[in-house]
């Protein structure tokens, strides 16, 4: 029974980390490799949160071959590249798409704030610039501003 139930589980969160979360990532070489070793054991949330080097992504992705994930040298040579260009240092937020996580970790914003403007986002039409967040009710303006220049659209 408990197998069962574990089998259960991992099957539901399989559904629910694959399908929008993937097609939620951006655009770019190596975003069907990053879709089909990654999603398949983890949202995409538990990465774009993270702005880390080269070296530090290596690191992670060999750990995750290490515990299982199938990927062979070229494909960790395409993911790698793929998450050092969309979620190295400086990587931009994209605010249309940005996870929570992403948007509390990498911006600052408060529980609060990131659910208003994820609520906000299944409304209305994509932002076009920093200053149609700052217009988001529940959304510090000021802190959009600061932040302005590490969000993409």
């Amino acid at each position: 029974m408990k197998a069962l139930l574990c089998l259960l589980a991992a099957a539901t969160i399989a559904l629910a980390f694959n399908g929008d979360d993937a097609k939620d990532l951006p655009d770019g070489p190596g975003k069907d490799v990053v879709a089909k070793v990654c999603i398949d054991c983890h949202s995409s949330a538990s990465f774009r949160k993270q702005r880390l080097t080269e070296n530090e992504w290596w690191d992670k992705v060999g750990d995750m071959v290490d515990r299982g994930a199938k990927a062979d040298d070229k494909q960790q040579t395409a993911i790698v590249a793929y998450l050092v260009s969309n979620f190295g240092p400086g990587a931009k937020v994209r605010i249309n798409t940005a996870p929570q996580s992403e948007l509390i970790v990498v911006l600052g914003f408060t529980i609060d704030e990131s659910k208003a403007l994820i609520a906000y986002r299944a409304g209305h039409d994509a932002f076009k610039d920093w200053s149609e967040v700052a217009q988001v009710p529940g959304v510090d303006a000021k802190k959009v501003e600061a932040q302005k220049d590490k969000l993409s659209f």
